[in-house]
């Protein structure tokens, strides 16, 4: 039974990706495997990867997976825009952390809520993908509309704090 069109074109973006990041998926063993087996090589691909992120649920359970996707990739990309005369990537990966740190603190006050909410940690990616997703940039708008009305009110009010105690300790 022929596959249907739609996972054959799926098979071929998966192909276009492996081939673009040889290194990192192995392109060229996979291509062996391929030809040794007579099955593409996007199946062994995505068994590895279902492999792989089985056993790192099964390390560190929802938590681990979700500190993962929201750490990583912004932090990589964090390091490349600290290079980057473009100062808009400093101002999205600024506002991210800031988005990010909000968020934690909330969540380490409020954790125990999180018990009861269904699929939190698949919730909770999805969030944190948008909010640094190249499409989305959403942790821009987060900023502005639910992080800056809160905060900016009592920022003049601990920055003189501050500034006194510090006189202080002077």
């Amino acid at each position: 039974m022929p596959l249907p069109p739609q996972v054959i074109t799926a098979i071929e973006k998966v192909d276009i990706f492996m081939a673009k990041y040889p290194t990192l998926t192995q392109y060229e063993k996979l291509k062996d495997i391929e030809k040794q087996t007579g099955h593409s090589k996007v199946y062994f691909f995505a068994l590895a990867v279902s492999i792989l992120s089985s056993a790192l649920y099964a390390l560190g359970g929802g938590k681990f997976c979700t500190d993962l996707v929201t750490f990583i990739y912004p932090a990589y990309m964090s390091f490349k825009a600290i290079d980057s005369a473009n100062s808009s990537e400093h101002t999205q990966w600024l506002t991210y952390w800031v988005v990010y740190s909000f968020f934690s603190i909330t969540e380490s006050v409020a954790g125990f809520l999180t018990e009861f909410i269904p699929f939190y940690f698949i919730i909770k990616i999805c969030f944190f993908v948008y909010l640094y997703h190249p499409k989305f940039m959403g942790a821009g708008l987060v900023y502005t509309q639910a992080i800056k009305p809160f905060v900016m009110p009592h920022l003049e009010a601990l920055t003189k704090t501050v500034s006194s105690t510090t006189k202080k300790i002077e």
